[in-house]
């Protein structure tokens, strides 16, 4: 685990953010991402009978839409492990293999950091 209090608060920025989205919306999971200008989009879990994306798959769209062409960081507030091979395949299509993804618990708790790639 990594102890917010020591992240770059940019990156503490999109953690919060994250859970923020997961606390509002009552969805499983939070995300947000930051693009290369410093914006920032916030998404939570999408899960209609017609479409079904990951608060990140969301959060990268939402940046696209946007007209982000880069990402500097990721954030998911989630109960699982780790970033999922298509939410890190997400970020990665839009900010390359090496964008960090911070995976962070329900309490905004930093369980890792991974790379898009």
């Amino acid at each position: 685990m990594t102890d917010s209090s020591t992240l770059d608060p940019e990156d503490r920025k999109i953690v919060t953010l994250a859970r923020s989205a997961r606390a509002r919306n009552g969805v499983p999971e939070g995300a947000a991402v930051r693009d290369e200008t410093g914006r920032t989009y916030v998404a939570g879990t999408v899960a209609l009978d017609s479409l079904k994306l990951s608060a990140l798959q969301t959060a990268v769209a939402m940046a696209v839409a946007s007209g982000a062409t880069s990402l500097e960081a990721a954030a998911v507030v989630t109960e699982s492990e780790t970033a999922s091979a298509e939410d890190r395949a997400a970020v990665r299509d839009l900010g390359g293999a090496q964008t960090p993804v911070l995976v962070a618990g329900p309490d905004g708790t930093v369980r890792t950091t991974v790379t898009a790639g």
